[in-house]
């Protein structure tokens, strides 16, 4: 038998709330990628850190305030795009 030593792999901790916070508010993320997370099924990164796929409505949320503090913390954009 025979001991293989792994690669050290980086990861990065999803950002917890512990009461699951997360779950009840709508979370920034690129329109385009909510689309194809909503059409295929893979998961997506909120501004705050949250992974998911989109399922819900966001109207039916309040906003995350995390998503909603780096959102307002970021540059214009020129009006090329609308949230």
């Amino acid at each position: 038998m025979s001991t293989k030593i792994l690669p050290e792999q980086e990861t990065i901790p999803q950002v917890s709330h512990g009461d699951g916070d997360h779950e009840r508010f709508a979370h920034y993320a690129d329109k385009h990628k909510i689309t194809e997370s909503m059409v295929t099924g893979t998961p997506i990164r909120a501004l705050c850190g949250k992974v998911w796929v989109p399922s819900r409505d966001p109207k039916k949320y309040p906003v995350c305030p995390e998503c909603k503090e780096i959102y307002e913390g970021l540059p214009e954009n020129n009006g090329d795009d609308n949230q």
